[in-house]
């Protein structure tokens, strides 16, 4: 018993100083052992089904297969899947992304294991691959919040992670400042390939937030150039959409 207190003691006394914070409240988490408050947990949105057979974006009516915008184009990468409703945990990313709230992506890549985990296994990925941000945009966040996901999500899996594998070589504008064709056209060729050495048949991209796919599209289609031959992503959060039959 004695062993068990002083190998803690250093946690508790860090606990104290800098406790952890809610990712849903920000307030120091209650129980204080706790990733999550326990009330918190019951304001989270989970996706589920129906969900588009693409994408996995919440349907309304089981008879309906994809969402709009499944139905109406042609995406690059297999299918996907994400885990919460976007509204429900927007403030958070906010924070996990702008806010320096490194500690969030613990609960949340476990929540994501929890949850999704055995859909991302049954791809059989060789790796996990996070969304690259531009060298210059990490710099100044400190991080890559797709990366800190991915990290955790692959520690509970067991599947390796590759951080450097797809580096994002042109600093785009931020997605959600764009609307339909811009978006894509902000991506083109703004991802690259640089370990040509490692060959993988099959990867789940990692990302915070799936909208219309155009960034997955475009990591993708530059993997599969390079000879990757199935493409799935997992997403933190995902966007509501309007459905197709």
């Amino acid at each position: 018993m004695k062993k068990n207190v002083w190998s803690t003691l250093p946690q508790m006394l860090l606990d104290l100083a800098f406790p952890r914070r809610c990712p849903v409240c920000d307030r120091p988490v209650k129980p204080s052992n706790a990733y999550i408050c326990s009330e918190c947990r019951e304001k989270l949105v989970y996706i589920k089904e129906p969900r588009c057979r693409k994408c996995g974006k919440q349907l309304e009516k089981a008879e309906n297969e994809y969402c709009y915008d499944c139905g109406s184009k042609r995406h690059i990468y297999d299918r996907g899947a994400a885990l919460y409703s976007y509204g429900s945990i927007r403030l958070s990313l906010y924070r996990l992304k702008y806010g320096g709230r490194q500690e969030y992506a613990v609960f949340l890549g476990q929540d994501m294991a929890g949850r999704l985990g055995r859909e991302i296994l049954s791809w059989k990925p060789d790796a996990l691959v996070p969304v690259p941000l531009h060298p210059a945009r990490e710099k100044k966040r400190g991080y890559n919040q797709a990366a800190l996901l991915a990290a955790e999500l692959g520690k509970q899996l067991d599947i390796p992670v590759l951080t450097g594998f797809v580096e994002r070589t042109r600093n785009t504008r931020p997605q959600k400042e764009l609307e339909g064709a811009k978006r894509q056209n902000n991506l083109k060729k703004a991802f690259k390939i640089v370990q040509d050495d490692v060959k993988l048949k099959t990867i789940v991209i990692i990302d915070d937030i799936y909208t219309t796919g155009s960034t997955i599209d475009e990591m993708a289609r530059e993997c599969r150039s390079h000879g990757t031959e199935r493409v799935y992503f997992a997403a933190l959060s995902i966007g509501d959409g309007q459905e197709v039959r």
